[in-house]
């Protein structure tokens, strides 16, 4: 019977330390711009996970066999307008797909804009991301990556939220904490999914509203258009769209390939004739099936 009891026990244990790794982003009760509400977080499961009213941001992290690890890692932003994650879509469903080419696949389960629970939520997202690329370069050793090839994904408003990482990493938006903070929060590379990028024009009124509200001054509507926001630092970048997107305008990546091209950094895009938006990988289009594949050779020509 011991020896029963014994068995089971390591086996609970060995299942244990094989789960893919959870990580809060924050010290607990040190989360920046968070007010104590009645908001809990909401997981809504129908055909896609939606996930909304994040209170508690964490990174789901998930690693290639260390044979096959290249040491490149990808953080991930699912999008969903800002209101909410579409969290396996364009998130574990692409972390999965990462793996399986050697890349660890990290998805960022971040806050959503709410004026309930946030103060200033208009920079809760961009804190939480640049937190992410952190926490990832300090346990790059944990993660079996290396430090200076980690890139970022983002899709939709997710994109919009990569676009404003890679265009603000190195502005202050919070106060630093621990020793996390000391690191880099500039991705080495970034990919864009049919991103929102400008808040102009062309912009995806949802996403717009949800950020910086009806009636945002010039000021932030400039701050977040991010082809306004690129420098020679911005890393170098792979844009997908489709030309039919009616969500999300093509307009967005043709607006910041320009803006990133004029700067003198590396850019790579794709635009599909067809595929509408929302596509994840795309693996029930003909067409759109390949594009992960595209990306993961643009990767490797970075190194």
């Amino acid at each position: 019977m011991k020896n029963t009891l014994l068995l089971l026990l390591l086996l609970m244990v060995n299942s244990f330390f094989a789960q893919d790794t959870i990580m809060q982003l924050w010290p607990k009760d040190k989360i920046p711009n968070h007010l104590k509400s009645v908001e809990k977080e909401i997981h809504e499961q129908n055909e896609i996970l939606r996930i909304s009213k994040v209170q508690v941001p964490t990174i789901e992290v998930y690693l290639p066999s260390k044979r096959d690890a290249t040491g490149e890692a990808v953080l991930i932003f699912p999008g969903g307008g800002y209101g909410i994650l579409a969290y396996d879509w364009e998130g574990t469903d692409i972390a999965k797909f990462l793996n399986s080419k050697g890349i660890a696949g990290i998805v960022v389960k971040y806050r959503l804009p709410s004026d309930i629970s946030q103060t200033d939520k208009k920079y809760v997202p961009l804190l939480d991301a640049q937190r992410a690329v952190r926490l990832v370069r300090g346990n790059a050793e944990k993660f079996n990556v290396v430090p200076n090839k980690i890139g970022i994904i983002g899709f939709s408003a997710g994109g919009h939220l990569a676009s404003t990482l890679g265009t603000h990493f190195n502005e202050k938006v919070y106060e630093p904490i621990d020793r996390i903070d000391d690191e880099s929060a500039r991705p080495d590379f970034m990919a864009l999914g049919y991103p929102v990028i400008s808040f102009g024009a062309m912009t995806h009124l949802g996403s717009k509203k949800n950020l910086i509200g009806e009636n945002p001054t010039t000021e932030l509507v400039n701050y977040f258009s991010n082809e306004k926001q690129v420098t020679e630092l911005t890393p170098p970048t792979f844009l997908l769209h489709a030309t039919d997107d009616t969500v999300v305008p093509v307009e967005n990546s043709l607006l910041f390939y320009k803006a990133v091209k004029d700067k003198g950094v590396s850019v790579t895009m794709h635009i599909y004739p067809k595929g509408g938006h929302g596509f994840g990988l795309g693996l029930h289009d003909e067409h759109l099936k390949d594009w992960g594949n595209r990306m993961l050779d643009w990767i490797v020509s970075l190194r």
